[in-house]
């Protein structure tokens, strides 16, 4: 499909996926929301695409949300139909209008079958920096910033973060960043557990797509597949036995595989793996063993 403020790109079995408002130092808008999640699906629909890399345009990654509207931004009354807002004042939680943006695109990248790696170019703020937080490996240039601002402008973290922060960094450094919503940059972000390397800006994209690489032509998809849902998913769990029943079913299904026979005669015959299973098509019946969530 056509795209307005992002880019779309897939070459050599890795899709890009780049924020496109560099004008605006990629600042999110509900068009942005659409598009990204629209993009996430194509990843997923595409056997070719083994890996995904999220970066912005310009000198930025995201700058957080628009602000362009002013003491409006958050004015939810005009915005559809079906308002948030009743007629009397009242607050319509359950409305679908009353959801988070950067959540919706969040629980979409949490949904992924593909891994995600987030190139942080530039300043990531608010939704700039909690959009990385589902992403599965953070690099970030040196010129990097990062900062979860909301306290500071009068509203609370979003886009699931409130899961999702703690269990990237820890509580207590969560909260330390939420509390404060200061912006700091990539050495602390690195330091405190956010990204998992800093680079030069020039090296950036070239790091990322040699993770990407290092995915895409040495491992199994649909292995790949499943393991980005055991772990994400996992983070759930009240018990280990959770996890063993998962595994247990994972191991029994995936070893009857072709994959599992190719992995194997490959590793002996000392070859490059050519995997013949295909997420499309090949995820164990077992799939999905969670509960799909609404919202209410």
């Amino acid at each position: 499909m056509a795209y307005e403020q992002i880019i779309y790109e897939v070459a050599d079995g890795v899709a890009t996926i780049t924020m496109n408002r560099p004008e605006k130092l990629n600042a999110f808008t509900g068009t942005m929301m659409a598009e990204m999640i629209a993009a996430f699906d194509e990843v997923d629909a595409d056997d070719d695409v083994r890996c995904v890399i999220v970066t912005g345009a310009g000198r930025a990654f995201c700058a957080g949300a628009d602000l362009s509207g002013g003491s409006k931004t958050f004015d939810y009354e005009n915005r559809s139909e079906d308002s948030p807002v009743g007629p009397n004042g009242e607050l319509r939680y359950s409305s679908q209008s009353a959801r988070d943006g950067g959540g919706r695109l969040t629980l979409r990248i949490f949904e992924c079958l593909k891994p995600v790696i987030a190139a942080i170019n530039g300043p990531a703020v608010g939704i700039g920096s909690t959009m990385t937080l589902p992403m599965d490996i953070r690099l970030a240039s040196d010129g990097a910033r990062m900062g979860f601002v909301f306290a500071r402008r009068g509203i609370v973290p979003e886009a699931a973060s409130s899961y999702f922060l703690p269990r990237v960094v820890g509580i207590s450094q969560a909260l330390e960043w939420c509390y404060s919503g200061r912006v700091f940059d990539a050495a602390e972000a690195q330091a405190g557990g956010l990204v998992k390397e800093v680079v030069p800006g020039d090296q950036l994209l070239a790091r990322a797509r040699e993770l990407a690489r290092e995915i895409a032509d040495n491992t199994a998809p649909v292995s790949v597949a499943l393991t980005r849902q055991m772990m994400w998913r996992g983070l759930g769990y009240t018990h280990p036995m959770d996890a063993h029943k998962v595994d247990s079913r994972a191991i029994l299904s995936r070893g009857r595989s072709g994959d599992a026979k190719e992995g194997v005669t490959s590793f002996l015959e000392k070859r490059q793996p050519s995997y013949p299973d295909r997420v499309s098509s090949h995820m164990p019946d077992f799939v999905p063993w969670w509960e799909e969530q609404a919202y209410s």
